[in-house]
């Protein structure tokens, strides 16, 4: 039996960076994704986690029960959840240099493994609605997704201190000749918030980048 494939072990460069600035040339990947808006001390960002983590599991465990699965496939550890975040039109429009909260746009997203396209994910998604009466679930997508160029690293600590590992980020990328392309940022969740105090959660946090 093919052994579990577990993204920690296999996919480090992707998953567990350094907990100091590189360059990274990320690749396309298949996620399923959820848009929202508002602060994620909001129960409606809490509930839409929910919902795609709902899907990201009922893909999981029918997987391992088919007689026939999508060729290539492989048993394999649920990807942990992702961020790409951003701030509304009026909020950029009015932007003094502090953020409120409630102005933020997001999409979170599961990475799937390859051999997951789009016509599986609409079965599946079919499988989780009848399963579970979850209205969020409508707003569930299939997206290929590539960032190409960025700089990343591995933020330790509360979200409210990720300021200063994205000053430490950017004065990187000046160092190594490259500019970031806007304010856009993507975060990959690797602790459990429920479970890890503040002052030892890890991220990653990443942002695209061009050459000078």
């Amino acid at each position: 039996m093919q052994p579990k494939y577990e993204w920690r072990k296999k996919e480090k460069a992707i998953y567990l960076p350094k907990s100091k600035p590189e360059v990274i040339d990320v690749p396309e990947f298949n996620f399923i994704t959820i848009e929202g808006e508002g602060s994620p001390a909001e129960s409606l960002f809490t509930e839409n986690i929910g919902a795609l983590y709902s899907l990201a599991y009922t893909i999981k465990m029918i997987l391992k029960r088919m007689d026939t699965p999508p060729n290539g496939y492989f048993d394999f550890t649920v990807y942990p959840l992702e961020g790409v975040w951003d701030i509304n039109d009026e909020a950029k429009t009015n932007f003094n240099g502090v953020i409120n909260k409630h102005d933020f746009v997001y999409k979170l997203m599961i990475r799937q493994p390859d051999f997951v396209d789009e016509f599986f994910f609409g079965e599946m998604l079919a499988v989780a609605k009848e399963k579970k009466k979850n209205p969020l679930l409508e707003k569930l997508r299939f997206e290929r997704y590539s960032e190409g160029l960025c700089v990343q690293m591995l933020h330790l600590g509360p979200f409210e201190d990720e300021p200063a590992s994205f000053e430490k980020m950017e004065i990187f990328a000046q160092d190594e000749g490259l500019v970031r392309i806007s304010k856009v940022h993507r975060e990959i969740y690797l602790s459990d918030t429920r479970k890890v105090a503040p002052e030892k959660l890890k991220t990653v946090l990443r942002f695209r980048a061009k050459r000078t």
